[in-house]
């Protein structure tokens, strides 16, 4: 397998500082919203505005590749499609370009009515050490259906790393499960509460 050089395709540092100025500019909306959980909140962040651009992919990528290699790089990174297929898509690509040989995965909400009617797609391997992303936490609830899923497929997961932690309950619920969260970033430090 061909993996790039150093010089070939130069690595830029992960910028904490601009992934937060990237999510108060295009992904944090006021207003009265409806979560996931259920939970209303007066402020929406829709990092579908980061993870679907050049900028706010690579910088999450970087970002999330940076936190996997701090607790030990997995064999597989995925998630909840959707929300979680461009996040995969641009951590596996920024790790090529980083030379490290990472793979993605996908979780579907529902079973394919047709073909092999799996609910986790892509190149896994019962065994295979895998992280979860996800583009916000509150109560955790979609990335535990996924960690739920991927472990059913015989994968092996012990992280889930998110772009923002509301901070409503999501790390103990992670914990409840043997999953530690990690956070870009968070609520306090974007200042919402």
């Amino acid at each position: 397998m061909y993996l790039p050089m150093e010089t070939e395709m130069p690595n830029a540092q992960y910028n904490n500082h601009r992934l937060k100025e990237l999510i108060q500019e295009h992904a944090l909306k006021f207003g009265e919203f409806k979560l996931a959980s259920g939970k209303m909140a007066k402020y929406y962040l829709d990092c579908r505005n980061l993870t679907l651009t050049g900028e706010g992919a690579n910088e999450i990528a970087r970002g999330m590749i940076a936190k996997m290699e701090a607790i030990g790089m997995p064999k597989l990174v995925g998630g909840m499609a959707i929300g979680a297929d461009p996040i995969t898509a641009a951590i596996v690509t920024c790790a090529f370009q980083q030379g490290l040989d990472l793979k993605g995965f996908m979780v579907r909400k529902e079973p394919k009515a047709h073909g092999t009617g799996k609910t986790v797609e892509g190149p896994v391997t019962p065994g295979d050490s895998a992280v979860i992303v996800e583009d916000v936490i509150t109560t955790g609830g979609s990335s535990i259906l996924a960690i739920a899923r991927a472990r059913d497929a015989g994968l092996i997961v012990e992280h889930c790393i998110t772009i923002v932690d509301r901070l409503q309950g999501g790390t103990e619920k992670m914990q409840a499960i043997g999953v530690q969260l990690h956070a870009l970033t968070d609520i306090h430090e974007l200042g919402l509460e």
